[in-house]
């Protein structure tokens, strides 16, 4: 099930992203074609599935979601293209081919990352992708923006730099992840419920519980696939964070145990659907791929 609903979303959200990167005039045109690199270049378009899959567990069909699950992609986007610039991780390769600085070079990928955040948000208010009404629109902003930024995903991102070289402890581990991966896959469901305009305040915390746990099993099978798995499936450096000693579940907890955690995370999350009936079956399908994915 889940490849062939993955292989439709992707195709819906890549047709929604295919327009914002047409350039206004010629002198943006290398700048667009950056940004255009850093999107359609592949990926597993894991948050905008989760964003599709959100809003159709109310029953609501899935093009309402496309602003949200191009935000998230430009969001998830931006911060590939600067995690992997030299100041940060010094990346040469993302998906299979050269980063973007590489591609490009340094001061391009950086502006080609500042103008797929700001795009993000402009996704996210055009009427044409989200035909939802101005509060709800509102609310989604605001959503994306705290998930995004220094108490979301570049606070986790500045910790994650802090750590090289140091030994945490679970808690702290997981505090970290809750920040850098997690806060935009938990924007990625919320943002998808909202755009249904049918999500109570009960069915949002079941799925912020069930957002919380994909998106710390997402990092554990991430760290998983670090040890076990090769440059040429992973599409970017095999081994790098144990190169970078950086900390991860394996290393903390060992590898079997590791799998296990991921196993106990997708069943957390699984728990916390029960609630919801056989439309939410796409989001059961996406916590079972998230701790079975090979790259």
């Amino acid at each position: 099930m889940i490849a062939q609903y993955q292989q439709s979303a992707q195709a819906r959200v890549d047709a929604a992203l295919e327009p914002l990167f047409l350039a206004p005039s010629k002198e943006f045109e290398r700048l667009y074609a950056a940004m255009r690199y850093s999107v359609m270049n592949g990926g597993k378009r894991v948050r905008p599935l989760l964003a599709y899959a959100a809003c159709e567990a109310f029953g609501v069909p899935a093009e309402h979601a496309n602003g949200a699950a191009c935000a998230v992609e430009l969001i998830h986007a931006y911060s590939l293209v600067h995690d992997d610039l030299p100041a940060m991780d010094d990346d040469d390769l993302r998906r299979g081919q050269p980063t973007t600085h590489k591609a490009f070079d340094e001061a391009c990928a950086i502006l080609a990352g500042d103008g797929l955040q700001s795009l993000a948000f402009s996704a996210l208010l055009d009427p044409r992708l989200s035909p939802q009404a101005d509060a709800i629109r509102l609310q989604m902003v605001q959503a994306l923006a705290k998930a995004a930024g220094p108490a979301g995903m570049v606070g986790g991102q500045a910790i994650d730099l802090g750590s090289v070289g140091v030994k945490l402890d679970q808690q702290a581990l997981e505090y970290m992840h809750r920040h850098k991966t997690g806060a935009l896959i938990e924007a990625s469901v919320r943002l998808g419920a909202l755009a249904s305009a049918r999500a109570g305040q009960a069915q949002l915390d079941a799925l912020q519980t069930y957002a919380q746990a994909i998106g710390l099993a997402f990092q554990v099978q991430d760290d998983i696939l670090d040890v076990e798995s090769d440059t040429a499936t992973l599409g970017k450096r095999q081994g790098a964070d144990i190169a970078r000693d950086k900390p991860t579940y394996p290393a903390l907890l060992g590898l079997e145990a590791a799998k296990a955690y991921a196993l106990e995370l997708r069943d957390q999350a699984l728990a916390a659907l029960q609630g919801f009936d056989q439309n939410a079956e796409p989001l059961r399908a996406l916590a079972r791929y998230i701790v079975e994915r090979r790259h």
